[in-house]
């Protein structure tokens, strides 16, 4: 499954699941937790068990709430009957939490769908990053947070003035994006919070693709677009790709090759691949 995008929206706000589902978003994140007070949950439970049933092929993740939360067991068994696309599971702390998930989507009587993990929203989950591998087979993704674990270690925020990350938190960027590709899954790139900066967002999504990531979560229908665009290889970069797969091809003895006046060796080779795989 494509996942470029992945627009989140509130469980608690039905009427605005149509409007999501339009917005051309690779896959919506109907959400749960953070989005959704106390007392509001059993309506956002309701809303997003017809929305599953009414839609089955709309691609719908659900957010649920943490392990350990009272608010966990009550999540699944309204989805229980149901399967949404995938899971997403805030507060991830490795491996573990992955198995304790699809241990309790079983217990709930259901069968745990991909699970895609919020991996850095807590100070210990950053020491769990590189054993997500043992559960690959169970995840969608990984994705990584910039608002929770501030607030857990007391920082002032996450940005600085011009948007770009502080020092601490491009690292804890870092780590998410090499957890993810050390455990072979889609790295996906967090939320850009500023609705109505469309060069800004466009900005952080071509850097978001350079440097490795695959796809991106958004906040509202308007970022879809730019999201898309920036995570869709383009007819260039296509044909330059298919270029270096044909040149190897047709010297599959070959380290290196010299291809229109330049060098290009395996690394480029599976570069390429991966770009094609990405293009479809």
């Amino acid at each position: 499954m494509r996942l470029r995008s992945l627009l989140f929206v509130p469980g608690d706000r039905p009427e605005r699941f149509d409007k999501a589902a339009q917005s051309g978003a690779d896959a919506l994140i109907l959400d749960l937790e953070d989005s959704v007070v106390a007392d509001r949950k059993p309506l956002a439970r309701d809303a997003i068990a017809e929305w599953l049933a009414a839609t089955p092929d709309t691609p719908s993740f659900v957010r649920v709430n943490p392990l350990e939360t009272p608010a966990l067991a009550e999540d699944l068994a309204a989805l229980a009957p149901l399967r949404p696309t995938g899971l997403v599971l805030p507060k991830a702390s490795g491996a573990a939490t992955i198995r304790a998930l699809v241990a309790a989507v079983a217990q709930a009587g259901a069968v745990c769908p991909p699970i895609l993990p919020i991996a850095t929203e807590t100070p210990a989950a950053l020491f769990q990053l590189g054993s997500y591998g043992e559960v690959a087979a169970h995840l969608a993704g990984l994705t990584w947070g910039a608002e929770d674990l501030p607030a857990a270690i007391g920082a002032a925020g996450a940005r600085q003035a011009d948007g770009d990350y502080t020092a601490p938190f491009a690292m804890v960027r870092s780590l998410a994006l090499f957890g993810a590709h050390a455990a072979g899954v889609a790295a996906i790139e967090t939320v850009y919070p500023d609705i109505a900066d469309r060069e800004g967002l466009e900005r952080y999504v071509a850097r978001g693709r350079r440097d490795g990531f695959t796809g991106m979560m958004a906040i509202h229908p308007a970022q879809i677009e730019a999201i898309n665009a920036g995570f869709t290889p383009s007819d260039e970069e296509i044909a330059a790709a298919q270029a270096i797969v044909a040149a190897f091809a047709a010297n599959p003895e070959a380290g290196a090759l010299k291809l229109d006046g330049r060098m290009i060796d395996r690394p480029h080779l599976e570069q390429a691949r991966r770009l094609l795989a990405r293009a479809g």
